[in-house]
């Protein structure tokens, strides 16, 4: 993690008189408001009370995993349909996108009348592409990021005389996405810091340009995945390098936006790179202590404010989950390894003598200290021991790790060598 230092915004509440480089104005943020009244969810800021006694601070939780296609990509997609001419209406719209951005334009073009056609990655989440299918778009899938489909995406732009809808760089998604800190400051003027995920930059830039005309002296925080630190670079010039199979698949971008860099650069003061396991325990935490579903992106702000517990302490802050769009095979694989994290979940090897009883009586000292055999493999074949020997993986359901360290102690009393063959790192919540 690493801090920007940036001078404070001085606006005096009109938005572009301090700023007139800014791509949208607080007025701008307003009208989108003033639009978006009855088109999209109007989503609660609630007080998260675990989370806050967990990390010591007040926590804010600005759930837009609540809108209809998931995301606060109804947002600003609403607002770039609404402002086109209507012979672009008619010709239709072409949009890129991991699968937000998709279902936003797709939901509203459908609304609108308008034809729809969304350029995919052939690795987006199965349930993102049948959402976006599901509302009448001509979905295309090619490539393997956000970046590859834009180049198809361009290509049938041209072709077909359809009007791109940006996710990002377009100052009508700007101010979409913004309306989210004019929200966030009604409901809880004397929030302290916004915590926004950071992909492109467009709700970042929108949140900012709305929560510092506001209130000035607000902090922003950014985060992004350390595989796709796209905007953290650009912003110090270092060279790109992002890539890989990150969970926070929603902000996975290579190329940050145009216009909102110099936004970020002016109002975010500290910009957190995550890791995929901060991002993994944040999807986990937030589902077990809070029931709320978020996906790796919009789990993101609740890693970052983890991983800067201390400096946050004692403040009011809100976390934007971005998003809940998580395939639920993914959300199930997230949730079993936060119980082998945790230690609530355990592979164990016992080492037996290969004898009638013997299974039996590793299985009642396993009981006897209240923890719930999962699944047991036998092993004679293939592993390395001798033939009158064996070998027993139990994955077992336990308490904490101090239960599984009683259990390892008993059938060590009980004359079976026992050792722990889970794999994950212990760094879930305490």
């Amino acid at each position: 993690m690493t801090a920007l230092a940036h001078p404070a915004a001085t606006s005096d509440g009109t938005g572009r008189d301090d700023h007139p480089q800014d791509p949208v104005s607080l007025d701008d943020i307003q009208t989108a408001a003033d639009q978006l009244q009855g088109q999209v969810v109007r989503t609660p800021l609630i007080y998260a009370t675990r989370l806050s006694d967990m990390l010591g601070c007040e926590i804010h939780l600005k759930l837009e995993n609540l809108q209809f296609t998931g995301s606060f990509k109804d947002r600003g997609s609403y607002i770039k349909l609404l402002s086109l001419p209507e012979d672009a209406k008619a010709t239709g719209v072409i949009a890129m996108s991991a699968g937000n951005h998709a279902q936003g334009v797709a939901y509203h073009a459908q609304r609108l009348g308008i034809p729809a056609t969304i350029v995919m990655p052939e690795t987006a989440p199965f349930s993102k592409v049948e959402r976006t299918r599901s509302f009448g778009a001509r979905v295309v899938q090619v490539g393997e990021t956000i970046d590859e489909a834009a180049q198809t995406a361009r290509e049938l732009m041209d072709n077909e005389g359809l009007t791109f809808v940006h996710p990002y760089d377009d100052p009508a998604t700007i101010a979409g996405q913004g309306t989210l800190g004019l929200e966030m400051l009604t409901d809880q003027p004397d929030l302290d810091t916004i915590v926004v995920p950071i992909g492109g930059g467009g709700v970042m830039a929108g949140t900012a340009i709305a929560a510092k005309s506001l209130k000035p002296e607000i902090q922003m925080i950014g985060c992004e995945s350390e595989l796709f630190p796209s905007m953290y670079q650009a912003i110090r010039g270092q060279q790109p390098s992002s890539g890989g199979a990150s969970l926070a698949d929603g902000i996975a971008v290579k190329s940050p936006g145009k216009l909102t860099r110099p936004v970020i650069e002016r109002y975010v003061s500290e910009h957190v790179l995550l890791t995929e396991d901060e991002i993994e325990t944040a999807v986990t935490v937030l589902s077990e202590y809070q029931k709320i579903v978020a996906e790796g992106a919009g789990a993101t702000p609740f890693a970052a404010a983890s991983r800067l517990r201390d400096q946050l302490a004692g403040r009011k802050v809100g976390l934007v989950i971005c998003g809940g769009n998580i395939d639920a095979r993914v959300l199930a694989s997230v949730l079993m390894r936060g119980l082998v994290r945790d230690g609530r979940l355990v592979r164990l090897r016992v080492h037996i003598n290969d004898a009638p009883g013997v299974l039996a009586k590793v299985s009642g000292l396993i009981g006897q200290t209240g923890a719930n055999i999962v699944e047991v493999y036998h092993q004679r074949l293939f592993h390395d021991v001798p033939v009158r020997r064996a070998e027993i993986d139990c994955v077992v359901e336990t308490r904490n790790r101090e239960h599984v360290r009683e259990i390892i102690d008993a059938l060590g009393a009980g004359g079976f060598q026992t050792r722990i063959l889970s794999t994950l790192s212990a760094d879930g919540p305490s």
